[in-house]
């Protein structure tokens, strides 16, 4: 346990700064195709400079072709089973996406950085997912079709996943920041923005309750607010917006970590969406808390420091 304490103290701010500005940009099927691959190609880099498997799944939308980016690092023990970390990296047509969701890439590639130093008995993923957003400013209902692709591939292949966490826009937090809750919540939501929200369905419930034990345990100074909703979030529609409800709704295991989006952040998919109104601490202690799952999912061992 103190060398994985250790491992996930060594998480970077400035890393996690480097890839939002990286990435932050209209990145958009329609607006920005060119920005949408070149950040794609800089996600492949990424990872396999840290030693990932590179593999995409590729998936047809509108007429043209997409891939999701996936970067593997193979389980010793059981590497059929499977840990999934996903984040998107597209965004709307108008907004440069720094929290929505260069934050949950950021996170993802660090996290992807400190957990090549492990070995583990699942294999842990790394999944980069595209299409989240809608390809129109006027079309509704339409986003998460990376996702979408990519759990019924899951379900279709027969995959064994032991859980799936999805990153969506995690760097929107602090102590002066006024938060709102959707209607039918039914947990009391905190009326300051300084929290991570954990919503999982009734099936990951467990889920949940592993995220909250794994910062505890490892001590990480991370406020959060867990939430479990009944089925698959049907009655609840907003917990449902992003790449998650694809693998609820695949019969799988899957949480999303996430700052809640519009409900505290007033540049929600707007131009005014950029690196200077993040909070890079708080989007750390995300990661950390995002590894000390994955550690606890996957079984993981860090015989050295490489």
């Amino acid at each position: 346990m103190d060398m994985l304490d250790e491992l996930l103290k060594t998480v970077s701010v400035d890393r996690i700064a480097t890839h939002i500005r990286s990435l932050a940009g209209v990145r958009h099927p329609l607006a920005a195709p060119a920005a949408l691959l070149q950040a794609a190609c800089y996600i492949r880099d990424c990872l396999a400079s840290f030693g990932c498997c590179m593999s995409e799944q590729r998936f047809e939308d509108g007429g043209a072709s997409f891939a999701n980016v996936i970067g593997t690092l193979a389980g010793t023990r059981f590497p059929e089973e499977r840990v999934m970390v996903l984040a998107h990296f597209d965004t709307v047509a108008a907004s440069p996406g720094a929290d929505d969701n260069a934050s949950g890439v950021a996170v993802l590639l660090e996290l992807a950085a400190i957990l090549s130093r492990c070995r583990f008995e699942r294999s842990v993923q790394f999944i980069a997912v595209n299409l989240e957003e809608n390809a129109g400013e006027d079309v509704s209902g339409a986003g998460i079709r990376g996702s979408r692709a990519l759990a019924g591939l899951a379900r279709e292949s027969g995959w064994d996943i032991a859980g799936v966490l999805v990153l969506e826009s995690v760097g929107y937090a602090g102590e002066q920041l006024s938060q709102r809750a959707p209607a039918g919540i039914p947990v009391e939501v905190p009326k300051k923005g300084n929290f991570l929200a954990v919503i999982g369905n009734e099936y990951s419930r467990g889920l949940v309750q592993s995220f909250g034990r794994a910062i505890e345990r490892h001590r990480i100074a991370l406020p959060y607010l867990s939430l479990v909703v009944p089925g698959n979030g049907e009655l609840l529609p907003d917990t449902r917006r992003s790449d998650h409800a694809p693998f609820w709704d695949n019969g799988y295991r899957a949480v999303l970590l996430t700052d809640t989006t519009d409900f505290r952040n007033p540049h929600y998919h707007q131009p005014s969406d950029t690196f200077e109104t993040l909070n890079l601490p708080f989007a750390a202690k995300v990661c950390r808390g995002s590894g000390a799952l994955v550690m606890e999912l996957a079984g993981a061992s860090c015989p050295e420091h490489r």
